[in-house]
C-alpha cells in the first residue's frame, strides 16, 4: 500500500466510500473478518451495499460460539447474499487439548485459557489471512485504553500485513444507529447486555458501568483480556 493511498484513507471519514477507494486502488489480497459483532455487520453491509467483490469476508467458527451467532450468521449471508468463508481449528489439536486438559480447562489458569485461543482462534486466523495484505477489522478506539492508541491503517509486523480499522473513531451510537437506518441484521444478544461476544462459555452480559471488555474472560485479570487475535 502505497502512501498516498494510506492518506487518503486516513482522510476519508464516510465508510462505504473508505471501502470503495480501497476495492479500487488495492490490487493484492484483501479479506475482512467479521466475528458477526455489531461493528462487523456494519462493514459487511457497506461491502455489500456497494457489490465489493474483490474483499473476501471470513468468519472464525471456534465450535463454541453462541447460537444466537449461528443465527445472525445465517440472516446475513440470506439478506447480502454474500459468501462468508469459514475457518474451523484443527480436530487433532482440540482433541489433545480436551483429552489432555479437559471440556472446560480454560477456566483453570490463563495459560490454558490462552491455548485454548490459540487452537480455537489464533491458528485458523492465520491461515485465514495467508497470502492477505490488507486485513480489515471492526476494532473501535473507544473499545478499549489499548484500542484508543490505534492508527486507522496499522502495519502489522508478525503477519507482514496492513491492518484497516474503518471504524476506528466510530462511537457505539454511531454504531447502533448505522444498523437501524440501513435494517442491518444483528445478533440479539446484544440486547441483553451482552457487548463484546466470543465463544460461549467465555462471555456473559456486562453489568452498568462495566468496562466495554468486563464480559469477556470475567474470571482472568483485565489486563489479560485479549485471545491473541489482535494484541492491541
Amino acid at each position: 500500500m502505497n502512501l498516498d493511498l494510506i492518506n487518503r484513507l486516513n482522510e476519508i471519514t464516510d465508510l462505504q466510500e473508505s471501502l470503495l477507494v480501497l476495492s479500487q486502488n488495492f490490487n493484492e489480497k484483501i479479506v475482512f473478518s467479521t466475528s458477526f459483532g455489531i461493528e462487523d455487520q456494519v462493514i459487511t453491509q457497506a461491502l455489500a451495499f456497494n457489490n465489493i467483490q474483490n474483499i473476501e469476508i471470513f468468519t472464525l467458527d471456534t465450535g463454541r460460539l453462541f447460537p444466537e451467532a449461528y443465527t445472525v450468521w445465517d440472516k446475513t449471508k440470506l439478506q447480502y447474499n454474500t459468501k462468508i468463508k469459514a475457518y474451523y481449528p484443527e480436530n487433532e489439536a482440540i482433541e489433545n487439548y480436551v483429552n489432555n486438559n479437559g471440556i472446560n480447562a480454560f477456566y483453570n489458569s490463563t495459560e490454558l485459557r490462552k491455548e485454548c485461543c490459540f487452537i480455537r482462534k489464533v491458528a485458523p486466523l492465520n491461515r485465514a489471512l495467508q497470502g492477505s495484505k490488507v486485513w480489515i477489522t471492526g476494532l473501535r478506539a473507544e473499545q478499549s485504553d489499548n484500542r484508543n492508541q490505534l492508527n486507522k491503517i496499522e502495519w502489522d509486523e508478525q503477519r507482514q500485513l496492513f491492518k484497516f480499522n474503518p471504524l476506528l473513531h466510530w462511537t457505539t451510537q454511531d454504531v447502533v444507529d448505522y444498523l437501524q437506518k440501513n435494517g442491518v441484521p444483528y445478533n440479539t444478544l446484544h440486547d441483553q447486555n451482552y457487548v463484546s461476544i466470543g465463544c460461549a462459555p467465555c462471555t456473559r452480559a456486562i453489568k452498568p458501568n462495566e468496562d466495554f471488555r468486563a464480559g469477556r474472560w470475567w474470571w482472568e485479570d483485565q489486563s489479560k483480556k485479549e485471545c491473541g487475535l489482535h494484541q492491541s
